[in-house]
């Protein structure tokens, strides 16, 4: 059963099926050959798998996003960073790193923020004699922070699956998430010295205070969203539904950039996006049902600790194979598959599940910006018209320094845990 399953699901990934088509395939495939069991649980566990109230934060939070994006407020992050740093050298490469963290503490979407900030900042970059290639790069894999800053979809996700607290992953997701985000400005600053990329005349302390006074609106948001989380005051899907209501008053009655015809498209898009986030999660839900049964994921476990009993190897070995997967796999479909089969190995070994869940979306995230098929470099050539070899030509450095971070974030759970300790 469990050679149908997956021969089944690696022939269509091969054959470039839709990857929630493959995975849904895969397991009515290997129950039809075992004939184990009713092929209605398959339709069942579709079902069930998404009747769940915390996956309800997904849509919100993706229609909190686009309404973020059409209504003015990545403009104005964008305007605020650029006071703080566009007058360093490689100032707009840096400026679009800023306010793709920023942006990251509103949408919860990797490719929502390359393509809410990438629109801005590429074009920009290459009107100021950034190359087109270094311009797309930057704010390609800018982008990948926006699932390890909360608010964030696969966190959610990995919450549902394990049981895991998703306010304290969202609160361990801070410190990764500016982490990677220097990384990425180190990287920005050398190769705009040696290319010669500077800076823009420096803001004065008046038009900083401006531009924060028309981004304060954009701030506040992730301050309002997490703090009622941590304050008790509504949970994570709640929250989302607040993120929707926020977004739409400041769209409409602040910045009055957002119009009422311009809901229907916006509600539109997130549902189409909604749609395919939760077709995955229920076709995964559907082979992980299968996995289960084989007894696989306690086969995995106990072949993980026959190699080693030291946690940090461990997790070396767990990130070699997330960070293979992340790179054919969407995040969402891989953390329902592969969390149940690790998380007995890590609970195991007293490693802590914040920590692992921390270090499992930073891993699906730098498969985003890992070819062959890395969602934030689609997104973001379909910005610049590169093709996928010129980017990846361009990412590598980035893609360097990625890697270092999340090498860091494993040797050192801290750098997660802390904040969660301190007020959870």
């Amino acid at each position: 059963m469990s050679t149908v399953l997956f021969g089944v699901f690696v022939l269509m990934v091969a054959l470039n099926v839709p990857i929630a088509a493959s995975l849904g395939l895969a397991a009515i495939a290997a129950i039809v050959f075992s004939k184990s069991v009713p092929l209605i649980v398959v339709g069942q566990k579709l079902f069930a798998s998404i009747d769940s109230f915390p996956l309800m934060a997904i849509p919100f939070f993706m229609i909190a996003g686009n309404l973020m994006e059409r209504g003015g407020i990545s403009k104005r992050l964008i305007t605020f960073a650029n006071t703080m740093l566009g007058s360093f050298t490689g100032g707009l490469a840096l400026v679009g790193i800023l306010a793709s963290m920023f942006f990251a503490a509103i949408s919860g979407s990797s490719p929502a923020t390359v393509a809410a900030i990438g629109s801005i900042m590429i074009p920009a970059m290459v009107r100021h004699g950034y190359s087109k290639e270094f311009a797309t790069a930057t704010q390609a894999s800018a982008g990948f922070i926006g699932v390890i800053i909360p608010p964030s979809i696969p966190m959610v996700t990995f919450g549902v699956v394990t049981g895991t607290s998703i306010g304290g992953l969202f609160m361990a997701g801070f410190t990764p998430g500016v982490l990677f985000g220097l990384l990425l400005m180190v990287v920005a600053y050398f190769v705009s010295k040696k290319n010669h990329y500077v800076g823009e005349q420096k803001a004065s302390l008046a038009e900083m205070l401006a531009a924060f006074k028309e981004s304060i609106l954009a701030l506040l948001m992730p301050i309002i969203i997490l703090g009622g989380i941590y304050g008790g005051i509504f949970t994570p899907t709640e929250a989302a539904n607040v993120a929707v209501v926020y977004g739409l008053v400041v769209g409409l009655y602040v910045y009055r950039e957002l119009q009422w015809k311009d809901l229907p498209e916006i509600l539109k898009s997130s549902a189409i996006s909604s749609a395919m986030v939760m077709l995955i999660i229920a076709t995964a839900s559907a082979f992980g049902l299968i996995l289960t049964r084989e007894a696989i994921p306690a086969q995995i476990a106990e072949l993980f600790l026959g190699l080693t009993s030291n946690p940090l190897l461990l997790l070396l070995l767990i990130n070699l194979m997330l960070l293979v997967v992340g790179t054919f796999m969407e995040t969402n479909a891989a953390i329902i598959i592969l969390a149940p089969i690790f998380f007995p190995v890590i609970q195991q070994l007293g490693i802590d599940p914040v920590h692992f869940g921390i270090i499992m979306v930073a891993n699906l995230a730098i498969g985003m910006i890992t070819p062959p098929l890395g969602v934030n470099l689609f997104v973001a050539c379909g910005i610049s018209k590169l093709t996928i070899e010129q980017l990846v030509r361009a990412n590598w450095k980035y893609l360097f320094v990625s890697f270092l971070g999340l090498a860091l974030l494993t040797a050192f759970p801290w750098l997660s845990l802390w904040l969660p300790r301190l007020l959870l």
